[in-house]
This record gives structure tokens, C-alpha cells and sequence, in this order.
């Protein structure tokens, strides 16, 4: 619950912005890294749900993870009676690759991206930036009710008021400016591979 009381300073404000918005855009940048640009990442494959022992686990509670260059990934299973049961949630999720299995590893040889690859993944990248600003919209409805709720119940002068809402939007404006930089950036790695 955020809340916004007479003692409530500029920097408590701002820290609180800060504090509230990380969230969403931790939760971003770490969708960025399951996206493929220019070299294989375990990130790409850690979160798979793989459906063993009568429960979804993620795949990085299963096996080693490994990128040993820029086009392959390997996983080791700690237990070999989960081969199948990975191999199928590989098959299953959206990264449209065929695993390969020798025994003892499983091999995911990633392909050169063709054009319409490069297309789902900008539109995905799009799609994860637009989540991000929802949840900083979001964080800042809630902050702005704060500081209504704050001036009817505490009385606050509008000059605070106004000081506090300007603030507010400023540092959402600079957080969902960085976000888009990101994203542009990111969408300028996946045009190059």
C-alpha cells in the first residue's frame, strides 16, 4: 500500500517512485534476455516449464544449463528420466527448435534468424515494452491516488500537491524513456544477427 503522509518529503517521494516502478521494469529487462539476439543465452531456455514428477518445474531446477558458442545450447540433466519429459517441453515451447539427443545431453543447435523470425521477435520485444509501460502507468495511478487520498485526509496545500504530481510524472516519463532506449537497442541487436 503506498502511502503519502504530511511528513512525506520530495526525496521519500522519489525514492518511492523508484522503489514501486523496479518491478515492472526488472521484470522487463529480464524478458529481454529470454529474447535471441546475436548469441545463444541459457536465459533463452532457463524458464521453460517442464512437466515431470508430477509437477511443473523450471527447466534450470533440472539440468546444467551451458551456451558454448554462439549458435548452441546444451543441457545435462541431473536425472536421465527427465530426457523426455525436457525434450517435450522444448518441442512445445516458442522457440522453434528441435532438440537433439545423445544420452547423456541434450542439444539445441539455434539457426540463423531468417527475416520473419527477426519480425516475431521485434513484435514480441513491442509487445514486452508496452507490458512494461502498462506497469508503470499502472504504479503511477497508484501513487497519484496516494497523494489525492493524502490532501483530503492530511489537508496538504496545493503547491505540495502539485509539486508532488509534477514530480511524479517526470520521473515516470524518464523511466519509460530508458525502457524505450532499451528496447531500441535491443531491436537494433536483432536486425544485426
Amino acid at each position: 500500500m503506498i502511502e503519502i503522509t504530511p511528513n512525506t518529503t520530495v526525496k521519500d517521494l522519489e525514492s518511492l517512485i523508484t522503489r514501486e516502478m523496479a518491478a515492472p521494469i526488472e521484470h522487463y529487462r529480464h524478458e529481454l534476455t529470454k529474447l535471441r539476439t546475436n548469441r545463444a543465452n541459457t536465459n533463452m531456455i532457463e524458464d521453460i516449464k517442464v512437466d515431470c514428477y508430477g509437477s511443473e518445474m523450471p527447466l534450470k531446477s533440472l539440468a546444467v544449463l551451458t551456451a558454448p558458442d554462439a549458435r548452441l545450447l546444451v543441457i545435462q540433466p541431473w536425472d536421465k528420466g527427465t530426457f523426455k519429459d525436457i525434450e517435450r517441453a522444448l518441442l512445445e515451447s516458442d522457440l522453434g527448435v528441435t532438440p537433439a539427443t545423445d544420452g547423456e545431453l541434450i542439444r539445441i543447435q539455434l539457426p540463423q534468424i531468417s527475416t520473419a523470425r527477426r519480425e516475431e521477435l521485434v513484435k514480441l520485444l513491442h509487445k514486452k515494452l508496452e507490458e512494461c509501460r502498462v506497469g508503470i502507468r499502472n504504479i503511477r495511478k497508484d501513487v497519484q491516488n496516494a497523494i489525492r487520498a493524502a490532501e483530503k485526509v492530511h489537508k496538504l496545500s496545493e503547491d505540495v500537491i502539485k509539486r508532488f504530481l509534477d514530480i511524479l510524472q517526470k520521473s515516470t516519463d524518464s523511466l519509460i524513456e530508458k525502457i524505450e532506449i532499451e528496447a531500441k537497442q535491443r531491436e537494433q541487436s536483432i536486425n544485426r544477427e
